[in-house]
């Protein structure tokens, strides 16, 4: 009996942390600051996390795909001297049962190009890993087929900006429900540079400064997956001009070579 027990308890304890599926549900108001979104439910996003210098300045977001590994965009130019701080809502809060995660490796693109911002993906290996818990778990990879039609509701989370000129970043982890649209509705807006990658917005939200990094997910089989990464957009976070975001479809057979070699 105690051994079924035993098996029992790990069934559920898996079910509480396995991927994509929060314990804590997120609330969404629909098309809804991020700019023009809202605050998100604290711990319903479990696996977004936030890169900081050692002043402890959040710069990006990222997301934990696992206890030992952070997915984040390689424009963020992370080091190993940044923290990855998980179980965070209230960056204005001391009161909050936060993990500050040192890292001990930085797998950042080697196809990354500054100038077309294409393969915008690093890997971070986090040197002691994440204690997974009501507020941090992971979320889940797409498989390499993975994908999802034009018009699918789909949620980006982050501290950025909610205003691009504002003078510093909320303190509360936003949330906001964007659709997705097709490259080639995308190339209306940004031209030839939209390749292998995903457009969501132009619905009255936008990522903005302080996001890159942090999830685009959808939900499959009531699960959350990580189809995109913020990656860049309207120099003014414009709510009518659709986000960027690096397609982790398209780049999984790396991140699998990656994460199985290390």
């Amino acid at each position: 009996m105690a051994f079924l027990w035993i098996l029992s308890c790990w069934a559920l304890l898996g079910t509480a942390f396995g991927c994509g599926v929060p314990a804590i549900p997120p609330v969404l108001s629909g098309l809804t600051r991020i700019v023009n979104g809202e605050d998100a439910v604290p711990g319903s996003w479990p696996w977004q996390v936030s890169l900081q210098d050692k002043t402890g300045f959040h710069f990006c977001g990222g997301s934990l795909i696992s206890e030992d590994w952070v997915v984040t965009a390689a424009h963020c130019g992370v080091r190993t001297s940044d923290v990855v701080v998980a179980g965070e809502f209230d960056q204005g809060s001391d009161e909050e049962n936060i993990q500050v995660l040192k890292i001990a490796k930085v797998f950042k693109n080697p196809s990354f190009s500054i100038f077309t911002v294409r393969n915008d993906i690093t890997l971070l290996k986090l040197a002691t890993p994440a204690v997974f818990s009501q507020t941090v778990s992971a979320v889940c990879l797409p498989s390499a087929d993975d994908d999802f039609p034009t018009g699918t509701v789909c949620v980006t989370t982050g501290w950025g900006k909610t205003k691009y000129n504002a003078n510093k970043i909320p303190d509360k982890l936003q949330q906001a429900a964007l659709p997705l649209l097709s490259n080639a509705q995308c190339r209306k807006f940004w031209g030839s540079k939209i390749t292998e990658v995903i457009c969501a917005g132009a619905s009255g939200v936008s990522s903005c400064k302080g996001d890159s990094g942090g999830p685009l997910v959808c939900q499959k089989d009531r699960a959350w997956t990580l189809m995109g990464i913020v990656s860049w957009g309207s120099g003014t976070c414009s709510t009518s001009s659709p986000g960027v975001y690096t397609h982790v479809t398209k780049l999984i057979p790396r991140v699998q070579e990656i994460l199985a070699a290390n």
